[in-house]
């Protein structure tokens, strides 16, 4: 009879012994195995990964510099099925430190020998190809007791003589050399960024600026035409209003008349119906104390009321007709003011400063006509000078400062005009 055994994958099972002497061995990891009563044996080997630390101390370089060298190994036990045997051979029995102690007796030789032939520089700046060299030397000979290095590690490098720490120093001080070298270069940099990123803000605040007087002049130059089409329109309702004005009084006369001829009829048809009352008057107090008498007067009446009534409408005539040449004198002195203002308007709105000049130089005989009519009383003028007279000279400056004083009372400038230009530059 026997029993049957299991393991784990972290653990290999070893059942060695049996029937008839026989020297089969069974090698179980992660499975079951049958292992008879007696005749049979079974041992157990950890699997697991195993962490080692290596420590040389004051082991000399290439160079001769002492230092200080930690290590950490993660070592395991191969699996496959010879390198397990082998490794059962080696430790079966014994316990994972004893396994541990052997590897780092192995792996502290191959470490002291491979400082030795490295300098300090190699092994501190380039720790990973220092380990991977340990563990390149150390692997065959760990390999052959069923050992696999998993990984290798430098964990600490350090000395006592203060040599890294000099080789850290000159560093130290070649990087602070390069600091100082980088923040003048980024401050040079910074420096001329900004002068740039100063230019490009100029630029785009004067090209703003540009644009801003663009647009205010565009404004004024629209301004200035909507104020002249607004001025031109004004002047256009006033005339419309003065001429429509002058319509409104034509209108307003002609309604006059015509209440002036009826109340000239009213007065006609009264003054009938006061000679009709007259004549019955007569009539009646006349015809009873004389035939004759009343014949002869009725005669008179007769006449006297065809006298007035013949007066009468001559005088309604003599209205009526002096009413309608009135009537159409006004209506025609309105229809010739309006067209006359209408051709003024539009001459003044073609011409503009030339129609305001022709008014000035029209109204300067009058002007000076007006500022002479003085001097028509005096007989005689006497002029009394010297050798240095001043009197051409007066006058020259007198029609010198005609332009300017006319210029200044009405707003035209008489300088523009070429004859008067010529005299005046002429004085000058």
């Amino acid at each position: 009879m026997g029993n049957c055994h299991t393991v784990g994958p972290n653990e290999a099972l070893v059942v060695s012994g049996g029937c008839c002497g026989s020297d089969y061995k069974q090698y179980v990891f992660g499975g079951w195995a049958w292992a008879w009563w007696c005749i049979s044996d079974t041992q157990r080997l950890s699997l697991e990964v195993m962490t080692i630390l290596c420590r040389c101390e004051n082991i000399e370089t290439s160079e001769g510099v002492p230092l200080f060298v930690t290590g950490v190994a993660q070592v395991k036990i191969m699996t496959e099925k010879e390198l397990l045997a082998v490794a059962c051979e080696q430790f079966l029995g014994k316990s994972v430190q004893d396994i541990k102690n052997v590897v780092l007796q192995t792996l502290e030789g191959h470490l002291r020998s491979i400082l030795g032939t490295l300098t300090v520089e190699q092994i501190y700046q380039d720790r990973d190809q220092f380990a991977k060299l340990v563990r390149e030397v150390a692997a065959p000979d760990v390999g052959r007791m069923g050992i696999e290095i998993l990984s290798f590690t430098i964990k600490d490098v350090y000395d006592k003589v203060d040599y890294l720490s000099s080789l850290g120093k000159t560093q130290t001080a070649v990087v602070q050399r390069d600091a100082d070298i980088g923040v003048a270069e980024a401050e040079r940099d910074a420096g001329i960024r900004e002068a740039e990123c100063k230019k490009e803000m100029l630029d785009v605040k004067f090209m703003a600026d540009t644009k801003i007087a663009d647009s205010k002049r565009a404004f004024e130059l629209q301004k200035s035409a909507f104020s002249e089409e607004v001025n031109i329109k004004t002047a256009e309702a006033q005339l419309a209003y003065e001429l429509q004005g002058a319509r409104e009084q034509q209108k307003i006369r002609q309604e006059e008349i015509e209440i002036e001829v009826v109340q000239r009829k009213k007065q006609i048809a009264v003054e009938a119906q006061e000679i009709l009352r007259t004549d019955k008057e007569l009539i009646a107090t006349v015809r009873c104390p004389a035939e004759a008498e009343a014949h002869r007067i009725q005669q008179i009446a007769e006449g006297e009321k065809v006298k007035q009534v013949l007066l009468a409408q001559a005088e309604a005539e003599k209205i009526r007709k002096t009413g309608e040449a009135e009537a159409a004198v006004i209506e025609a002195r309105g229809k010739a003011e309006a067209e006359r203002m209408k051709l003024k308007a539009e001459a003044y709105q073609k011409y503009g400063d030339a129609a305001k000049m022709a008014l000035v130089l029209d109204a300067l005989p009058r002007i000076a006509a007006k500022i002479a009519a003085p001097l028509t009383k005096v007989d005689e003028i006497v002029v009394l000078s010297g050798d240095n007279s001043k009197v051409t000279s007066e006058v020259n400056r007198l029609l010198a400062e005609l332009p300017a004083s006319v210029h200044a009372l009405t707003g035209v400038d008489l300088s523009k005009i070429p004859l008067i230009k010529k005299a005046t530059g002429a004085q000058v």
